[in-house]
């Protein structure tokens, strides 16, 4: 059971650096990441685990590991490619769109906006240097993250 536990440890500190890092380990330009290595090594010393501790032989618990484990990996690095597939090359940016406030904009605090693009589904958090009244038109000048800077139009 100690293979187990080990091999799996050191999948989770994988799968960890593999989140916070990026993907340092990479074979075949792409085509298995960190990633889902880590993943199947915890997967793999998890089944075994389990497996030992309920009585069965060691045999099968390196067979039932080795199998989930494979089935784990497959379906992360399907998972990471198709993420990676749909990956903005550019980021999106609102400055020069316009919008009506739904919550009066305060200077030194926000209100809300709701901006005319097609890609805006949610109100945006929005700051100005003068107060815009609810219902008033607006035109973002500067963006903060998802927060905006307004003007009035």
């Amino acid at each position: 059971m100690i293979v187990f536990a080990i091999i799996g440890g050191v999948g989770l500190l994988v799968l960890l650096l593999s989140l916070v890092l990026g993907d340092l380990v990479e074979f075949g330009d792409g085509d298995v990441s960190g990633t889902s290595l880590g993943a199947g090594a915890v997967a793999f010393g998890s089944i075994g685990s389990i497996v030992t501790v309920n009585g069965l032989p060691i045999v099968w618990a390196y067979i039932a590991s080795a199998l989930f484990a494979a089935l784990v990996v497959l379906g992360v690095q399907r998972l990471v490619s198709r993420l990676r597939e749909t990956e903005d090359g550019t980021p999106y940016t609102v400055v020069g769109v316009s919008g009506v406030v739904t919550s009066t904009v305060v200077p030194n605090r926000s209100g809300e906006v709701s901006l005319d693009d097609p890609r805006e589904m949610e109100r945006r958090l929005a700051w100005a240097d003068t107060e815009i009244p609810q219902g008033a038109r607006i035109t973002v000048v500067e963006q903060a993250g998802s927060r905006v800077k307004v003007v009035p139009a």
